[in-house]
């Protein structure tokens, strides 16, 4: 593990004489990337100086214990070597899972998809719901978020919603999102008080790039109509909307957001292209999960993983047993502890894979 970090460290001190060079920050491009780099370097070697530091404020002590002749001094020399070494010890931990191999996709930026499930106009209601939750969630983080496309419900949110989310490691924190979420509350539709049980649907798509998705224009219907919804007068004056329809897969993409068609085909294509790119990422999922069965789950949108329950004001999470007591908070967009805790399991998985 040492001689890993060493050469991490390495790294660290390259590239921060990269990012420096005239050349390097002249091209956009080659600077994000390194930058990047460097932020996700700092944090491995900013974990590696305090540990090696720790060890050897250990040896010192380690060697005043064994040395020094006066009470005080080697009371204090035991009560630094009982504090060190479980701080060591959880530095080490950190380091092990810091080392561990990202998810490729950690970094791409998403298109999120939200569609009301069963419970009729409470589950469109609930929709509306998460959506909002997201979109506090993404300006929390100082993300962008863009509504590409929408149909509403007949008594308020959205039969289904889609947005794309860009900023710094969107997919890594918002991938467990994706799967069946579930509502428990009195419907404002309910007359006796009774509570009812709807779902929505959540799928976090990873952002494709041209190279990760070959799409032949030839295989691509493209059909355009006046765009519906808020937007002033110009909305509708023209047939700005787009839907694409991808004859080999059978995905039908719409997009009515920006002002002008071509536009909307761009921001459609980009859909069109991370929906591909999701169902490759699902069956390279179902082959990982036929091997070993993993505790957050591979994604899947029939997964069942998080119930809102409004009497108890307690939100759920099946697939780690998490639940806290703050619901409206949650609602609010304060999904950290569900962010941090879903993405330990998933470390604490792929620790137990690398050593198998």
């Amino acid at each position: 593990m040492i001689e890993r970090l060493e050469e991490l460290k390495h790294r660290f001190e390259e590239v921060g004489q990269l990012i420096v060079q005239p050349d390097i920050v002249a091209d956009m491009k080659k600077f994000g990337v390194l930058h990047k780099e460097y932020k996700d370097l700092e944090r491995v070697v900013s974990k590696y100086k305090a540990f090696s530091d720790a060890k050897s404020n250990l040896e010192n002590a380690r060697e005043a214990l064994g040395h020094e002749k006066d009470p005080e001094f080697r009371e204090m020399a035991k009560t630094e070597i009982e504090e060190l070494e479980p701080e060591i010890a959880s530095l080490e931990e950190e380091l092990k899972i810091l080392l561990i191999p990202k998810d490729p996709n950690d970094s791409r930026n998403i298109i999120l998809e939200i569609r009301s499930g069963t419970g009729g106009d409470e589950a469109s209601i609930f929709a509306g719901d998460l959506f909002r939750m997201y979109k506090s969630y993404a300006e929390n983080e100082g993300w962008s978020f863009a509504v590409l496309n929408f149909s509403e419900g007949t008594l308020g949110g959205y039969k289904e919603i889609v947005a794309a989310v860009e900023g710094e490691d969107v997919y890594g924190k918002l991938k467990f999102e994706s799967g069946v979420h579930r509502v428990q509350r009195v419907p404002a539709t309910e007359s006796q008080g009774r509570v009812h049980t709807s779902a929505a649907t959540v799928a976090v798509l990873p952002e494709a790039e041209e190279v990760d998705v070959a799409l032949n224009t030839k295989d691509i219907r493209k059909d355009t109509f006046r765009a519906s919804g808020a937007g002033g007068q110009h909305i509708n004056k023209t047939e700005s909307a787009v839907r694409l329809t991808h004859a080999p897969s059978g995905l039908v993409v719409e997009c009515q957001d920006g002002r002008s068609q071509h536009a909307n085909y761009d921001k459609a294509l980009k859909v069109l292209r991370s929906r591909l790119y999701e169902m490759e990422l699902q069956k390279h999922h179902a082959e990982i999960s036929s091997q070993r069965k993993s505790m957050v789950g591979s994604g899947d949108r029939s997964d069942k993983i998080r119930t809102y329950n409004y009497p108890q004001g307690r939100v759920t999470d099946h697939r780690i047993g998490l639940s806290v007591f703050n619901l409206p908070n949650v609602m609010n967009g304060d999904l950290e502890k569900f962010v941090e805790q879903l993405r330990i399991a998933e470390n604490t998985e792929r620790m137990k894979a690398a050593e198998n």
